[in-house]
C-alpha cells in the first residue's frame, strides 16, 4: 500500500505540475523537482481518485489476465491519462523527446494548454485514450460501445457528476440492458461525486445516499461507495472495493460463459466520494477552496497580480514529497515504475485504445446479386432502402466470425425498411420479453431498442474505435439530435491523421431515411434536410456525402462507404417506390464518377445544351425527368442537358475537397454560360455556397426551403416550387427567346399546380398523372 501512495503522489505531482507553465515572463526560472514557480494558465478536472485508480485496476486485472481500457469522463480529465502514461513509460514511447527525467518533465508540463501542445482534455494525442471528454454526456455510452462484442474487455469509465447531469448519460446507465455477458465485455463506472460542477452544486452529491443507490439498482446496478477524504485511509477502500467489483465482474461472466446463461445480472458500480480539489489548498486569501465550487477551473492564481500565491503553490507540490517519488535526474525510482503493467497491459499500450490496430477489413458479399432489373430508364419502381436490406444482410452473415459489424438505430430498422436483416441476426436485448415482441434477443447484430439517437451514436463511435465496423440509420430529420457528438468525432478523426502512431479505423457511416421528401403523415416536424449543410462545414479530408437516385446506385455507395476508412460517409436514401433509372453496371460507373450527364435524357445530341438540368437526390432527380419530358413534348427544339449528381463534394474545385472537379471539368458538364437550373434534396443555399467560385453562376437553385405540412408527397414538392411544373417555369422564364408558345406552356403550368391542389384538397391524394407518370 505504500507503493501505491507513493504511485498516487507521483500521479498528482506531475497532474499539478501539467497546470501551471511557463507564460509569465517574470516566472521563466528552471523547473525544479523542489522549486516550481510557474503562472496558472488552466484549471484541474482531475481528482486524486481518478490516478490511482488505474494503479489499483491494472494491479487487480493482471491478476486475472484480462483487457483493461480506461475512460476519464470529467472535463479537463486529461491530467489524469497524460500522468499515468507518462509514469508507465509508454507516453515517452510515442513521443521520445518527452524524456523520462527532468528535462523530459519539464516539456511534458509546458506542452499542457500551451500554443501547439495537448488539450485539457483526454484527447487523441494521448496514448490510451479511446474519449476526449471534451463535450460532457458521452463517456458511458463510448464504453459501452468499446466492449459490445469484446469479451476479455473491462472499460473502466470515471463520470463525473457534473456529467451525469446531462442527458445523454443520465440515460447511458440503461446501456445494461443490451450488455450480454456471454460474447461483450464489460463496463465498470466509478461515479465520482466531488459536490460541485463550475459553479453550482451537482444533483447526484445532494441527494440522500439511500435514494442514490435505490435510483442505481433501478438502472441494474449494485453499486458499493468508497467515501472519505484521508487519502491513506481512502486507498485502502478503494483498492477493496475495486477487488471486490472486478471479482464480481468475472464471477457474472464465468457463471454466464458457463452455463450459456445470457440472463442481466446487476452489473457493479463504485460511487466515489471525495471533496472537489482534494489535497489541493484548502484556502487561498482566507476563503475556502478545497471543498466548494471555487475548486474547479482555477484554484490558485499565480501571477504579476499575486505574487504571494507562487509559496502556496509550491506548498502545495511539495506536499507530494517528490523527492521521495523521483531521483536526482527527475526519474520515476525504479521500486515505483515497478508498479505499472508491462507491455500492452500498460494504459497507454493497449491495442483498444488504437482500435485500428485490430481492425479486420470487412468480409463483403457482392452487392450486384441485389440489383434492380432495370429493362429501360424508370420503366420499373423499387425501394431503395429495401433492396440495401439484403445487401446489409448478407454482410451480417459473412462477418458472424468474428462479429465486427453492427447496425446501430433508435427504433427505426423497420421504419426504414431494412428488416430483411432479420432473417439472419437479432436485436440485442438483456430486459424482459413478452411473447408478442418481435426479433428481441440476448445476442444479436442490431441494437436499436433504445430511442436514443445519442446512445446509438456513442455505441458505434466507440465500436468503431476499437476496430469494429458498422452503421448508424436514422430519420433524416432526427440525426440533428446527434449533431455535437458528430462533431467531436470528426475532430477526432481529422487529429488522429495527422498522429502517426495511431491507425485508421473504421468510417462512421449514417444511413439517413425516411426523409425530408416522403413525410406525407408525419408533417412539418419530420422535414429538415440541414444535417447535410452541418456534415459540409467539417474538414475535406473526413467527410464524404451521397445523395444515391435510386436503388442500384444505392447499393453501389454503401459497398464503397463500408470499405472505406477514416471518413464519415453521409448516405440520404429513400424507403418509398420510385422510379430506377440505372442498370447495375450504369450505377457503378455513375457513381464511381460521382457525378455525370445522363445522355438517355438528353436531346442535344453532341452540341451545346440551351439549358442544363441539374438534380441531386432521389426525388429532385424524379421532378427533373419529369419536367424535362413535358419540355420535350411541348417544346421539342429546346435542347436539354440532364446532369445528376451523387457525390456532393464533386461541386466543389478540386483544390477545395478531394473529390472536387477541376474548373475544366465543371465547365464541360455544366458549360461556362448557359443557365443551370439545379434541383437539390436539400437547403438549395448549400449549392451555391460549394459552387461560388465556378465561371458558371447561372445557378439557379431549387430545393427546401422551410415550407412543409401534413400533405402528399408530391405537394411537399410544391409548396418547395421543386416539382416539375416549376421547374418547367424556371426555364421559361430564363430562356425568353423561346417565344409565345413557351408562354402558353407556362400557363398551362400554373393550370396544372392550380388542378393539384383542387384535387388533393378533395381526394387526399395527388392527381392520376402524377402517380401513374413514367419516363418516355
Amino acid at each position: 500500500m505504500q507503493k501505491i501512495d507513493a504511485y498516487w503522489r507521483a500521479a498528482n505531482y506531475l497532474s499539478v505540475g501539467q497546470l501551471y507553465l511557463y507564460k509569465n515572463p517574470l516566472l521563466r526560472e528552471p523547473l525544479q523537482l523542489s522549486h516550481i514557480k510557474p503562472h496558472v494558465v488552466g484549471h484541474w478536472g482531475t481528482t486524486p481518485g481518478q490516478n490511482f485508480i488505474y494503479v489499483h485496476l491494472n494491479r487487480v486485472i493482471k491478476k486475472y489476465d484480462l483487457n483493461m481500457i480506461y475512460i476519464a469522463g470529467p472535463g479537463h480529465g486529461g491530467p489524469a491519462v497524460v500522468s499515468n502514461t507518462y509514469l508507465e513509460g509508454t507516453y515517452s514511447e510515442f513521443y521520445p523527446d518527452i524524456t523520462l527525467d527532468e528535462e523530459g518533465m519539464k516539456k511534458l508540463f509546458k506542452q499542457f494548454s500551451f500554443p501547439g501542445g495537448i488539450s485539457s482534455h483526454a484527447s487523441d494525442e494521448v496514448p490510451g485514450s479511446i474519449h476526449e471528454g471534451g463535450e460532457l454526456g458521452y463517456s458511458l455510452s463510448h464504453a459501452f460501445g468499446a466492449v459490445l462484442d469484446n469479451p476479455t474487455l473491462i472499460v473502466a469509465c470515471v463520470v463525473g457528476d457534473g456529467e451525469a447531469e446531462t442527458g445523454p448519460l443520465a440515460t447511458a446507465w440503461h446501456s445494461t440492458k443490451f450488455l450480454n455477458p456471454i460474447s461483450d465485455g464489460a463496463v465498470l463506472p466509478i461515479l465520482h461525486l466531488n459536490g460541485y460542477k463550475i459553479s453550482n452544486p451537482t444533483i447526484l452529491a445532494r441527494i440522500e445516499q439511500a435514494n442514490l443507490e435505490k435510483y442505481l439498482q433501478g438502472c441494474g446496478w449494485e453499486p458499493y461507495f468508497v467515501e472519505g477524504d484521508d487519502p491513506a485511509l481512502m486507498h485502502k477502500a478503494m483498492s477493496v472495493a475495486l477487488d471486490k467489483v472486478v471479482s464480481d465482474i468475472l464471477h457474472i461472466q464465468k457463471h454466464a460463459r458457463e452455463n450459456s446463461d445470457s440472463s442481466r445480472p446487476r452489473w457493479p458500480l463504485i460511487v466515489l466520494k471525495s471533496p472537489k480539489g482534494w489535497t489541493g489548498p484548502k484556502k487561498v486569501d482566507g476563503v475556502q477552496i478545497e471543498g466548494t465550487f471555487r475548486a474547479h477551473q482555477m484554484p490558485l492564481l499565480v501571477d504579476e497580480a499575486h505574487p504571494e500565491h507562487v509559496a502556496i503553490l509550491e506548498n502545495w507540490m511539495k506536499s507530494y514529497r517528490p523527492e521521495e517519488l523521483f531521483d536526482a535526474e527527475g526519474r520515476l525510482k525504479p521500486e515505483l515504475a515497478e508498479q505499472a503493467p508491462k507491455g500492452a497491459r500498460r494504459m497507454g499500450a493497449n491495442p483498444n485504445a488504437n482500435g485500428g490496430l485490430l481492425l479486420r477489413e470487412l468480409k463483403m458479399p457482392d452487392y450486384r446479386v441485389h440489383a434492380v432489373e432495370v429493362p429501360s430508364p424508370g420503366s420499373v419502381e423499387a425501394q431503395d432502402t429495401r433492396v440495401l436490406a439484403g445487401f446489409l444482410r448478407d454482410i451480417i452473415a459473412l462477418n458472424q466470425d468474428p462479429r465486427n459489424f453492427r447496425i446501430f438505430g433508435p427504433d427505426e430498422t423497420v421504419s426504414n425498411l431494412l428488416s430483411a436483416v432479420f432473417e439472419i441476426t437479432e436485436r440485442q436485448w438483456e430486459a424482459k420479453i413478452e411473447k408478442n415482441d418481435e426479433f428481441l434477443a440476448p445476442e444479436g447484430s442490431v441494437l436499436d431498442s433504445m430511442l436514443s439517437e445519442h446512445q446509438c451514436e456513442g455505441w458505434l463511435e466507440r465500436y468503431l474505435l476499437t476496430g469494429r465496423h458498422g452503421v448508424f440509420n436514422c430519420y433524416e430529420a432526427f440525426i440533428h439530435i446527434v449533431d455535437s457528438m458528430f462533431n467531436q468525432h470528426a475532430k477526432w478523426l481529422k487529429m488522429s491523421s495527422q498522429i502517426p502512431w495511431r491507425r485508421e479505423i473504421a468510417s462512421l457511416n449514417y444511413l439517413l431515411a425516411s426523409h425530408v421528401w416522403q413525410q406525407d403523415h408525419n408533417g412539418f416536424s419530420h422535414q429538415d434536410p440541414g444535417f447535410i449543410d452541418h456534415v459540409v462545414n467539417k474538414k475535406a479530408d473526413i467527410v464524404r456525402v451521397y445523395l444515391p437516385p435510386d436503388a442500384n446506385c444505392l447499393l453501389s455507395v454503401m459497398d464503397h462507404c463500408l470499405r472505406s476508412k477514416h471518413y464519415v460517409n453521409t448516405v440520404v436514401a429513400g424507403k418509398h417506390p420510385l422510379p430506377q433509372w440505372l442498370t447495375i453496371d450504369e450505377a457503378i460507373a455513375h457513381c464511381a464518377q460521382g457525378i455525370g450527364i445522363w445522355h438517355w435524357a438528353c436531346n442535344h445530341q453532341d452540341g451545346e445544351p440551351d439549358v442544363v438540368m441539374a438534380c441531386c437526390g432521389d426525388t429532385p432527380t424524379l421532378e427533373v425527368l419529369a419536367a424535362v419530358s413535358i419540355m420535350r413534348e411541348y417544346l421539342p427544339e429546346l435542347k436539354v442537358r440532364v446532369v445528376n449528381v451523387v457525390d456532393l463534394m464533386k461541386l466543389q474545385p478540386n483544390d477545395e475537397h478531394p473529390h472536387g472537379l477541376s474548373d475544366e471539368a465543371y465547365d464541360v458538364i455544366f458549360t461556362k454560360d448557359k443557365h443551370i437550373i439545379f434541383a437539390f434534396h436539400g437547403y438549395p443555399w448549400l449549392i451555391h455556397r460549394l459552387t461560388y467560385r465556378r465561371h458558371n453562376q447561372n445557378l439557379h437553385m431549387r430545393g427546401y426551403k422551410e415550407e412543409g405540412t401534413v400533405t402528399t408527397s408530391f405537394d411537399m414538392r410544391v409548396l418547395n416550387d421543386l416539382d416539375r411544373f416549376h421547374l418547367v417555369q424556371d426555364v421559361i422564364d430564363r430562356l425568353p427567346q423561346l417565344g409565345n408558345h413557351a408562354k402558353r406552356l407556362r400557363d398551362q403550368m400554373d393550370d396544372r399546380l392550380n388542378e393539384h391542389k383542387r384535387y388533393i384538397n378533395e381526394y387526399g391524394q395527388d392527381m392520376p398523372e402524377i402517380r401513374n407518370w413514367k419516363w418516355k
